[in-house]
């Protein structure tokens, strides 16, 4: 298992997080809606919309999932925050960043994985909003602009919400 690294603007991205005072914050609609879509509309079990601070993921938003939080070490959205676009893993025992994943050798057993960073009007990225399946699977360029205008989607209410 490879741990993603940290992200160059990992100081500036942590401050822009903690700025919206949105960890560990209950459950919203606003959000709660965003990952369900996402959910139905790709047939996939699990939808999130996480958070990375320092040491952890955690799930503003989750469908399929009972924990609220993962280590940030096994968090795949640690490497999809380094992406400008979407981070896809069609079969995550063929990757040998994540194949042996305790994510992925145990519960919940991922076996694809398709991410979007949180990008704010900064550029910072605070999390990522991603499906997850048990099985292996593709995704086509259709799907991945669904899912960015679901991650565009998703920050809008993180913005209106800091704002509220």
């Amino acid at each position: 298992m490879k741990t993603a690294p940290l992200p160059p603007d990992e100081t500036q991205r942590l401050a822009a997080l903690h700025a919206l005072l949105i960890l560990d914050t209950p459950p919203e609609q606003r959000f709660d809606r965003i990952t369900e879509f996402a959910a139905r509309e790709f047939d996939a079990p699990i939808a999130l919309i996480s958070l990375l601070d320092e040491n952890r993921q955690w799930f503003k938003s989750k469908v399929g999932l009972e924990v609220c939080e993962t280590s940030r070490d096994l968090a795949f959205c640690a490497h999809a925050l380094l992406c400008n676009e979407a981070l896809i893993i069609p079969d995550t025992l063929k990757d040998e960043r994540f194949a042996d994943n305790p994510l992925v050798t145990g519960p919940p057993h991922i076996r694809f994985y398709a991410g979007t960073p949180l990008l704010l009007p900064s550029g910072l990225a605070v999390g990522t909003l991603c499906i997850i399946d048990t099985k292996p699977r593709e995704i086509d360029p259709t799907d991945i602009s669904i899912l960015a205008t679901l991650r565009d989607l998703a920050v809008i209410e993180l913005l209106e919400r800091g704002q509220a």
